[in-house]
């Protein structure tokens, strides 16, 4: 069963090592942050299946983070949870575009009762709107039938590079971990499979190389970007 990923702000540090300790004995992966702009920066280079944010934060609020987030991402989850109690307060985080407002103190089953039904609803909502065929520069891609087409040519790809491009194209301009690409594409993060990531990275620059403003850039040590202006 994969592991669900949760970005998680409060500037409490009691508060958030007991939520964050009782995410983690429910199977969760937590990364915390004790502000908003860490919180922004994390999202900005990571993947998260649910974001959970604090108010009161200092150098940048909750409502400041998801406003930020919401610019480039409509669809991760994100809940509220804030010692403000006004219905003025609440109904703010809600037009922002949060999910859910829960008001401190609150019932930790509660919270894991929210994650749970927002992380099934986005799920489904997810295979629901895959995208099958996607623009780059000149060309289209169908993930189907692995192929790369327009007008002239059509160039088909193998499952791994076809899969391999998908992944980049659902992450454009995220940093992706080495780890994060092995297992994604062969569910174990091998040394031997390293060797063809990188096999398959060389090739799909080739077929790309043309495209001005898309580059798949090695990020040394880390894993890969994406870019597309």
């Amino acid at each position: 069963m994969r592991q669900f990923k949760i970005l998680y702000t409060e500037d409490d540090e009691t508060l958030a090592f007991l939520t964050k300790d009782n995410l983690e004995q429910n199977n969760y992966e937590v990364i915390h942050c004790c502000d908003g702009k860490l919180g922004l920066e994390a999202f900005k280079t990571q993947n998260f299946d649910i974001c959970i944010f604090d108010i009161m934060m200092p150098k940048m609020d909750g409502f400041e983070l998801a406003t930020e987030i919401r610019k480039t991402n409509t669809d991760v989850p994100i809940i509220f949870l804030s010692a403000k109690t006004l219905k003025e307060d609440r109904i703010k985080g809600l037009r922002l575009g949060a999910d859910d407002y829960l008001v401190k103190p609150f019932s930790i089953e509660e919270l894991l009762l929210k994650i749970e039904i927002f992380l099934k609803r986005s799920q489904k909502t997810s295979i629901q709107t895959e995208k099958l065929v996607y623009d780059i520069g000149k060309y289209q891609f169908d993930t189907s039938n692995f192929i790369l087409f327009n007008e002239i040519e059509k160039i088909t790809l193998t499952q791994r590079e076809a899969e391999l491009l998908k992944l980049f194209l659902d992450n454009k301009n995220l940093v992706l971990k080495r780890e994060q690409i092995l297992t994604a594409l062969w569910g174990t993060d091998d040394y031997f499979m390293g060797r063809s990531l990188d096999v398959f990275i060389s090739r799909l620059r080739k077929i790309l190389t043309s495209e001005k403003g898309i580059s798949i850039e090695n990020l040394h040590g880390i894993g890969f970007r994406f870019s597309v202006e």
